[in-house]
């Protein structure tokens, strides 16, 4: 662990970072540029102290897990994350697990859709990250683990995740699932995350090896989704998809389809998150 190099790389981020950037208001009565520590804190979810010593140069060997959350607060690039890593004396993420960190570029988007749901998703339907209104949409679903962090295999193997979408839908959701994982499975040729995926969800859904076995294909685009909320009840919503380069992340925005729709949505978002249970349902 390099700890003057670590602690002058945070610093520096932290002070070339906008709080707009983050979702933050700027505020009038900043003394200094940047992020406050007590900012970077909060969206690590780590004490004031800490995020001192580090950037004194005096603070523990930080976990993987805290890496990659400071990465994702600070918004850093892939080359960016890849040397924090290394300064911290640990290995960046293999491929796969990169894929799994959300890019610098789609959070900043994130930040400025404001009140528009948006989240960002792995290819295999792994939620990266989510802005303030999809998580009032949806709860709250970047901490998955294991094969439940794809939203395909929660789909099909846990009921309350269908809950959201009108029972006269569900035939053309789960065909949208395994249409859109069979494209992947196309792109990624043997990669063992997707054949460990795929034989799990063959031994525990009926419905989904049937639907395999019809080798659909259809990559995730522009779609209108009918969503039943607990709270609010009934929206309608038109869901554009911006893929990265690679194929390997996506930037979901939903914006209402008709007028109920955006005055339930602003209903939503006036009701906030308190007493809100972490959802289980799919995106």
């Amino acid at each position: 662990m390099r700890r003057d190099d670590l602690a002058d790389f945070l610093r520096r981020r932290r002070e070339a970072l906008r709080p707009a950037e983050v979702g933050l208001p700027d505020g009038s009565r900043r003394r200094t540029p940047g992020l406050r520590r007590e900012e970077v804190a909060m969206l690590t979810g780590v004490s004031v102290d800490y995020v001192v010593r580090l950037e004194q140069g005096r603070g523990s060997r930080p976990s993987l897990q805290l890496l990659t959350a400071l990465a994702r607060a600070l918004r850093l690039s892939d080359d960016e994350r890849a040397h924090l890593f290394h300064l911290a004396g640990h290995q960046p993420p293999p491929a796969d697990g990169t894929a799994r960190l959300a890019r610098a570029g789609l959070i900043r988007m994130l930040d400025l859709l404001g009140d528009t749901p948006a989240l960002v998703l792995s290819d295999l339907g792994e939620a990266l990250a989510q802005n303030r209104m999809a998580l009032l949409l949806y709860g709250d679903h970047t901490g998955l683990s294991g094969p439940r962090r794809h939203l395909v295999y929660r789909w099909f193997t846990e009921p309350a995740t269908r809950a959201v979408h009108p029972p006269e839908k569900h035939e053309h959701q789960s065909r949208q699932f395994v249409a859109d994982l069979r494209a992947v499975a196309g792109r990624r040729g043997h990669d063992p995350t997707v054949t460990d995926l795929v034989a799990r969800l063959s031994g525990a859904s009926g419905e989904f090896r049937r639907l395999w076995a019809e080798h659909e294909v259809a990559v995730r685009r522009a779609d209108r989704k009918e969503l039943l909320h607990p709270r609010v009840g009934r929206l309608v919503l038109d869901c554009e998809t911006l893929v990265t380069l690679d194929q390997r992340q996506m930037l979901l925005v939903l914006t209402p389809a008709d007028t109920e729709t955006r005055e339930r949505l602003e209903l939503l978002s006036v009701l906030g998150i308190e007493n809100f249970p972490v959802s289980t349902a799919g995106e």
